[in-house]
């Protein structure tokens, strides 16, 4: 009998769902009242621009057997669980348990990727990659603001962020994209994104100049945005005005 029950319990896993997600049920949004697979197919149909409360949902509907119930994992009608992951603080289902999904209480939202691969940065407001542990520069609420490319909010986005070494974030894919343009700085701080030592040594070796006037030959040292930084030695730099002394 207990076989019979965790078989249909797994009945049609994977077989329902969305472009966002792969579940058994679809969601009562209680703002406006309307029926949708998720949250994120309901943000992306209103045309006031509101969004849903994941935390305040208060119904769902099966759709093995189309029963509205109050939010649970199992059906209380037909028995099926309606997401192998599911989490009542969030009030998220979803059957495709290889993205190892969590819940970051400190988030206060679910996570994928797996819970030991990722720690909470205080500071930054938000959950990042073990591999950063103590090795990036922290921005207070980093991940709270848009991807400096595309516009998208970061912090609740299904797409995988990188972290600059400035601290501030952006998608992974806009970060590929914007090195397709030759843009090797941050779009908010203009810092470089990575070591350019190596990219930018032929600089170096190549960096001299005839005068014009005085046919004497000088070595500078010039980069792709400016003039070599003589105390830091980043090719990094822009023009400005003369520094003004007392």
């Amino acid at each position: 009998m207990e076989h019979d029950a965790e078989a249909r319990r797994g009945f049609a896993r994977m077989g329902f769902g969305c472009k966002h997600y792969r579940r058994r049920c679809r969601i009562r949004a209680p703002c406006c009242g309307d029926v949708f697979h998720c949250r994120h197919c309901h943000n992306e149909s209103t045309k006031d621009g509101h969004e849903l409360d994941r935390h305040a949902v208060q119904s769902v509907i099966c759709l093995v057997c189309d029963t509205e119930q109050a939010v649970a994992q199992v059906c209380c009608n037909c028995g099926v669980r309606m997401g192998e992951y599911f989490c009542r603080t969030c009030k998220f289902f979803d059957d495709d348990v290889d993205k190892e999904h969590f819940h970051c209480n400190d988030c206060g939202i679910c996570r994928v990727g797996g819970k030991e691969n990722f720690f909470h940065c205080q500071k930054c407001g938000s959950c990042y990659s073990t591999t950063l542990r103590e090795k990036h520069c922290c921005i207070e609420n980093s991940m709270k603001n848009n991807c400096p490319i595309c516009y998208e909010y970061l912090f609740d986005s299904l797409r995988e962020t990188s972290v600059l070494r400035c601290g501030h974030t952006m998608h992974l894919q806009c970060f590929h994209e914007m090195l397709k343009h030759d843009k090797f700085t941050c779009p908010i701080c203009a810092t470089s994104i990575f070591d350019m030592d190596k990219l930018l040594k032929a600089l170096d070796a190549e960096g001299w100049v005839v005068c014009n006037d005085c046919r004497d030959t000088t070595q500078v040292f010039s980069g792709v945005a400016g003039h070599k930084c003589c105390h830091c030695q980043s090719h990094n730099t822009c023009r400005v005005a003369a520094a003004v002394f007392p």
